[in-house]
């Protein structure tokens, strides 16, 4: 039976970044060297595939140190964590590797940098994301949170002469984080900008591929969890750029045939923290529905690393 011109077109790039990579493979490297259990301060990234296959081998994930045995390993997220986890982490002997996304340790550099320097960092982020409580902790007393449009109403009338900069989240949709910015310098016509952007290349170059694609789409499948900041982001990008509609999954299984009524075209991305297993398993659920013909469309190829903790690196000979 032909497929009727059903076609599912492929973003790339998708799925795991450089970041998240080193994270898992962090976890997997620390259980192979001292064997289970091995313990996570929250989830080391977020998906939920990852931290169950991770729960599967050993590792057990506590939302704080004071859960972890005194001597234990610790591994810090991805999203890094504030200097008080730390030393809450070091008052326990908690021996610790740390898998925070080196370009979510730069965001941390340019708080500490910045509020040393007297200025107050007005930081764009989500409230309650692991990520902004972090960077958020390296100067508390001088950060003020601005999440959304309505964020920056919140925002203290400061001194003419108050240094001001603007730092954010790195998972952020790009157009959503420059709109703010813009409301931003249009109240504080001093505010600064920071010395190199702050939303990551990965969250970026995934939301490129999704606008090359939406336009042509009638669908769009995003693969990653619910709590998952730039997978979600993908969504917004995907329905703003023309796609009939955008729906966020895990799994297959939570994909409503009903969407696909009157389908032609599906786009089909992932999160920056999603495996390829399971961008696969959704390709194979829709190939069995008509939608085999699968072209992927590549906006840009990425080759960065990042080199895992000190502490696992295999010694060079």
């Amino acid at each position: 039976m032909p497929n009727q011109g059903k076609n599912v077109l492929l973003a790339s790039p998708r799925g795991y970044c450089a970041g998240v990579d080193r994270a898992v493979e962090t976890v997997e490297k620390a259980l192979e060297k001292y064997g289970a259990p091995v313990y996570v301060r929250k989830e080391i990234v977020h998906n939920k595939y990852v931290v169950e296959t991770l729960e599967q081998r050993g590792v057990i994930f506590v939302d704080e140190t004071d859960e972890v045995p005194e001597g234990s390993h610790l591994v810090f997220s991805a999203h890094g964590v504030s200097p008080a986890v730390r030393e809450s982490a070091a008052q326990r002997n908690l021996l610790t590797l740390d898998a925070s996304c080196p370009l979510v340790t730069k965001v941390h550099n340019e708080a500490k940098r910045f509020a040393r320097d007297g200025y107050h960092i007005l930081l764009v982020g989500h409230e309650g994301h692991e990520e902004v409580e972090g960077t958020a902790g390296e100067a508390p007393e001088v950060t003020h949170l601005v999440d959304g449009i309505d964020g920056v109403k919140r925002l203290p009338d400061f001194p003419e002469d108050q240094k001001l900069v603007w730092l954010s989240q790195t998972t952020l949709s790009v157009d959503e984080t420059m709109e703010i910015v813009n409301v931003l310098h249009e109240r504080y016509p001093n505010l600064e900008n920071p010395p190199s952007d702050d939303i990551c290349y990965a969250t970026q170059n995934r939301q490129a591929a999704v606008k090359e694609i939406a336009p042509r789409c009638d669908l769009v499948i995003v693969v990653g969890s619910q709590n998952s900041s730039n997978s979600k982001r993908l969504v917004e990008v995907a329905l703003d750029a023309g796609a009939g509609a955008a729906h966020l999954v895990d799994y297959p299984s939570q994909i409503d045939d009903a969407w696909l009524d009157g389908v032609t075209t599906i786009g089909v991305t992932s999160g920056a923290s999603v495996p390829d297993i399971l961008v696969r398993e959704v390709l194979d659920y829709l190939a069995e529905r008509g939608y085999a013909d699968v072209e992927q469309v590549t906006t840009t190829v990425e080759t960065i690393t990042f080199a895992l903790p000190r502490d696992l690196r295999v010694p060079k000979r």
